[in-house]
């Protein structure tokens, strides 16, 4: 039986990773060994960089809270404590939400976190 050559599924592999390095700079886009080595790199900074997306904007939230509770004249820990103990379960980027686009409202969970206290 005659020999089967692996030259067609070795360039289909070598285009599918060319084509992924498609923009990179310099010969990282046009040849295949250092366009690899980028690709799996770029795989890796891609996965840390899901994870490092969801600390980032809870860090943001938290600061705007932050932010909206010394302008009513309490602290973060104390607010979110009273929070809890009120009973009202509103995650952050809720909070976060309600502190930029109606400050009344977030003024009146205030109040209410204060008074659980």
């Amino acid at each position: 039986m005659a020999r089967i050559k692996g030259a067609m599924m070795t360039r289909k592999r070598r285009n599918k990773v060319l084509k992924l390095a498609k923009g990179y700079y310099g010969s990282k886009h046009s040849l295949f060994k250092t366009a690899k080595q980028a690709v799996m790199k770029s795989g890796n900074y891609a996965y840390i960089g899901r994870k490092q997306k969801k600390r980032d904007f809870r860090r943001l939230w938290i600061t705007r809270i932050s932010a909206a509770c010394k302008a009513n004249g309490t602290n973060y820990s104390t607010f979110i404590n009273g929070l809890k103990k009120a009973g009202i379960t509103l995650n952050r980027k809720m909070l976060s939400e309600i502190a930029i686009a109606d400050p009344a409202a977030f003024t009146a969970l205030v109040e209410k976190a204060n008074a659980a206290l």
